[in-house]
């Protein structure tokens, strides 16, 4: 291997995906072959109903295909049990979505302590340490203890990326995370999440916005539930500020 390429955490071969409704078959994706990297920074882009968001939940594991395979750190997935399953999702991906999925009445620090309230290889006397260091990397220590109903639709979305980072996963899943943001905010979300790229992290983001996948190191194109093109990019390069949105 060069010593420049990333290793494979993630390989599809010949994967397809149906919904079944009594006799009626549903396909949403064919013949998907792909391989990301580790610590790659990737987009998933195409519109409504092209099957983008169906296979980021495949590669997340909160669905299973039809067809095919999918190896993750070189492991087939195919013959592990829920039970672990459960327990990659739990340490290994993590998930930031559209419509930020906060508890509206619990402060910013109770969100971001959640994940690790489910994960048995944190230790308790070292969660709140871990929230705080999460909250503080997406520029909102000095709001760890608001609700999070008293904060902008940008800031709640930071809060959102703290959550998914505090778990420390090898992946995390961007699902539109632009979508309910203006555009200062969307673009200071997408500067966070590049920073994360930059310190390492595997990063799969799903849009149907160009300007949004640009901010990507790679662009995998689905249309009609098939990929179409899979293409280098010119990331995008976003101006750093010297405090956070408000």
């Amino acid at each position: 291997m060069p010593k420049n390429e990333p290793s494979t955490l993630i390989e599809t071969i010949a994967l397809s995906k149906s919904y079944f409704n009594d006799d009626l078959e549903t396909p949403v994706l064919h013949d998907i072959n792909l391989k990301i990297g580790r610590g790659e920074f990737v987009a998933i882009m195409g519109p409504s109903g092209s099957g983008k968001s169906t296979l980021m939940h495949i590669l997340g594991f909160l669905d299973v295909p039809t067809k095919g395979h999918y190896h993750f750190n070189g492991e087939s997935t195919e013959e592990k049990g829920e039970d672990e399953l459960a327990r990659i999702r739990s340490g290994s991906v993590s998930f930031v979505f559209q419509s930020f999925n906060l508890l509206p009445r619990t402060t910013v620090l109770d969100n971001v302590l959640l994940p690790l309230l489910y994960n048995a290889n944190i230790p308790p006397s070292t969660r709140k340490e871990k929230a705080l260091k999460a909250i503080e990397g997406v520029g909102l220590t000095d709001r760890a203890l608001y609700l999070s109903n008293q904060l902008s639709g940008g800031q709640q979305q930071r809060v959102a990326i703290a959550r998914a980072l505090v778990t420390e996963p090898e992946i995390i899943f961007a699902d539109e995370p632009t979508g309910n943001l203006d555009s200062a905010s969307g673009t200071h979300v997408m500067e966070i999440l590049q920073n994360l790229h930059k310190e390492g992290h595997t990063i799969i983001l799903v849009t149907h916005e160009q300007i949004t996948a640009e901010h990507s190191e790679r662009i995998i194109r689905i249309h009609d539930g098939y990929i179409t093109a899979d293409d280098r990019t010119f990331t995008r390069r976003i101006a750093s500020r010297n405090s956070p949105l408000k």
